[in-house]
């Protein structure tokens, strides 16, 4: 038994859409439905009635869902209580961020910040959580961090709750193919490829929120392009990595290829402008008048980047 599986449960009986649920729950529809499927076996019993369009429980399941209201807000205040004897860490700003972002973004940026929080609120300690964006939300939704850093896209918009959360927008981003440049400096491999030829390709793990902004962009080229995914993983280091030795190509965040690109051991895979898509590195925090507690410096971190 997980706990996600009460929280997938308790969506769908307020959506009553595999589909959309799904996409509240930040997971691929076919995932979100095994594991309404695990909560079923584990409790024996169908809560779900599948004969039926829209989707509806079945009066066992409209038990069950009161069930899982109650367990679930049983955890939560579980976990403020224990979260409120935490008097010591008043200091540790927590953040919940994705793999690349944390690889590339991040050091850069809160090195940059330092400086202006120490004259405001003296010595600030960070803990960052590198998670898959899926998770990154997860953690910080349920109360595990202070703050998250995502990449956004209109075309993948993250569902969080304006009224419950507030977002600043840190600069942007750009996603693009590249691969390993041949004796000559040119790619090893090149979109839109010859034709004909299946062009070697490293790709995100199905359902990784990079892989989704990829598919917007190859839906988006003016003909169709023969890929040949040969290795996947939902982390772009993994796939630099595998760029760096020849394997394919991989659309990569630019942050994260400037050291391969200025060194010339990875070189753009497309013409300029082409085959690439540009993103929003974004700021949420709990708003504090919903937030539980709010740490001096977290509001410090908060105000400097508004200005004031």
């Amino acid at each position: 038994m997980e706990t996600k599986w009460l929280e997938d449960f308790v969506s769908l009986a307020e959506t009553r859409s595999f589909s959309r649920s799904a996409q509240l729950r930040h997971v691929t529809q076919p995932a979100f439905s095994r594991r309404i499927q695990a909560l079923e076996a584990w409790t024996g019993i169908d809560l779900v009635d599948r004969s039926s369009y829209p989707t509806r429980l079945t009066p066992a399941g409209e038990t069950f869902h009161a069930q899982a209201l109650e367990i679930l807000g049983a955890l939560q205040s579980t976990r403020n209580m224990m979260r409120s004897h935490q008097a010591a860490g008043q200091d540790m700003v927590e953040f919940a961020v994705p793999h690349t972002l944390a690889f590339t973004f991040f050091p850069h940026w809160w090195m940059s910040l330092k400086g202006d929080l120490r004259a405001r609120v003296g010595e600030v300690k960070s803990r960052l959580t590198a998670l898959n964006v899926h998770d990154a939300v997860l953690r910080f939704t349920e109360g595990g961090c202070d703050l998250l850093i995502v990449y956004h896209h209109a075309s993948q918009p993250l569902q969080l709750a304006p009224e419950r959360y507030e977002m600043l927008s840190l600069g942007t981003e750009t996603l693009a193919p590249y691969a390993k440049a041949d004796a000559d400096g040119q790619p090893m491999f090149q979109l839109p490829g010859p034709l004909g030829q299946r062009v070697p390709f490293l790709s995100y793990a199905s359902g990784a929120y990079l892989a989704r902004l990829v598919d917007v962009i190859l839906k988006q080229t003016p003909r169709p392009t023969a890929l040949d995914a040969i290795y996947e993983t939902d982390m772009a280091e993994g796939l630099k990595a595998m760029a760096l030795e020849g394997h394919g190509l991989a659309f990569l965040p630019v942050s994260s290829v400037r050291k391969e690109l200025k060194a010339r051991r990875l070189v753009p895979a497309a013409p300029s402008g082409s085959f690439e898509l540009t993103m929003d590195v974004r700021l949420y925090r709990e708003r504090p008048e919903s937030a539980r507690h709010t740490k001096p410096g977290v509001q410090a971190l908060w105000d400097h980047l508004q200005g004031r």
